[in-house]
């Protein structure tokens, strides 16, 4: 056997290695739409707010409501694209898009997300509006770090950076909205686009 013969054996066999342990079929283009979707909520979240007689949101107000509803949106809107677009990539690729990788992976990243919402949650019931932000940021950063073992390295890097937003956030509370914005808005594009570039474009 020739020594490029054995490469690329031994190149096949690291490929197979990574198939079975790594969810590689997300998709970078449905980062660069969570990330666009995530700055046209923000927008009108913005606009919901500084154009309302108050100025700033309170829990039970009409405002507040819109606001949620227009963040639920934007999260459905993101997951919907998200799992599309991973789901034809996967067929396209001809691999599973649902196996014991993709649980894992899922667990990984879910279980630290569920655990912040709740907290989240309550944060907003007791009236404490200007950690939210810092919360959302940190809880979804710790499960892009957990989840990233089962995927690709991009992942772990865009956890790594909104777990510093999230703490900066934290330390600036009055720029919670700017560091949402640039945590769930412009990273996703930045992150989307590096995936897409390195594995996606032909």
């Amino acid at each position: 056997m020739s020594s490029e013969d054995y490469l690329k054996d031994i190149t096949e066999i690291k490929n197979l290695m990574n198939r079975s342990t790594r969810f590689i079929s997300l998709s970078g283009l449905s980062g660069i739409l969570a990330g666009t979707f995530a700055l046209i909520g923000a927008a009108h979240a913005y606009w919901l707010v500084t154009s309302s007689a108050r100025g700033y949101l309170i829990l039970n107000g009409r405002i507040f409501n819109l606001v949620m509803l227009d963040m639920i949106l934007v999260f459905v809107l993101s997951v919907g694209t998200a799992i599309f677009l991973t789901t034809v990539k996967a067929k396209k690729n001809n691999e599973k898009i649902w196996d014991a990788t993709t649980k894992r992976l899922l667990t990984s990243f879910l279980v630290p997300l569920i655990a912040g919402g709740i907290y989240t949650f309550i944060i907003l019931q007791q009236q404490r509006y200007g950690q939210t932000g810092a919360l959302m940021l940190l809880f979804y950063g710790l499960g892009l770090v957990n989840a990233s073992k089962y995927t690709l390295g991009y992942v772990k890097y865009l956890g790594y950076t909104e777990i510093v937003l999230g703490l900066l956030c934290a330390y600036s509370p009055g720029l919670g909205f700017w560091y949402w914005v640039i945590g769930f808005g412009v990273m996703h594009i930045v992150y989307g686009t590096l995936m897409y570039f390195k594995y996606e474009r032909k």
